[in-house]
């Protein structure tokens, strides 16, 4: 396995903590994105899933609705990541997409843990869950993040920052950095 598949797999695991914890009445409590409730954020993660998956195939999206079973969604759309980076040619296949052209397993690396780990947050907030992240993929997806500050603070992309105190942990300073208030 490489890197990105076990940090791919610490992410989602995580991911999946989260979505399983969910009570039944908090899936519309309202999240840290403050268009979305916890169910929109979370099809939200499977959509993302499912575009990056179709950006290899060159396939359309499995599409989730909000009101769909996301609990039952999920373990489709991680497992087909898993798989795809679990196949070396695959995970090398070149993608294009918003971020450029870059392989497979890179894009999963950079995005998709990214997203996936900012919203294993924003979902433990929303419904009163664990909110700690993995540190060592905290620190790559900052690193992934920083150099791509202005492109990411568009419309449906992160809030302004929050300048975080300046002994804040990692985790603070990730998601100070992607708009949310800690």
């Amino acid at each position: 396995m490489s890197e990105v598949s076990d940090r791919y797999a610490i992410v989602a695991d995580g991911f999946t903590v989260r979505i399983s914890g969910v009570p039944p009445e908090r899936w519309d409590a309202p999240s840290p994105c403050t268009e979305w409730a916890a169910r929109d954020l979370v099809a939200h993660v499977i959509n993302t899933h499912w575009r990056v998956l179709a950006a290899l195939d060159a396939s359309d999206p499995v599409v989730v609705q909000p009101d769909d079973d996301l609990a039952a969604a999920w373990p489709s759309a991680n497992e087909a990541i898993r798989t795809a980076l679990a196949d070396p040619v695959r995970a090398a296949t070149t993608v294009g997409g918003m971020f450029g052209t870059q392989p497979f397993e890179s894009l999963v690396g950079r995005l998709l843990c990214a997203d996936t780990l900012i919203h294993t947050w924003d979902l433990a907030r929303a419904t009163g869950q664990d909110e700690s992240l993995d540190s060592g993929a905290v620190e790559q997806a900052m690193e992934f993040l920083a150099p791509i500050d202005e492109a990411i603070r568009r419309p449906g992309g992160f809030a302004p920052k929050i300048v975080p105190a300046s002994d804040a942990d990692a985790q603070t300073r990730l998601l100070s950095f992607a708009g949310r208030t800690v």
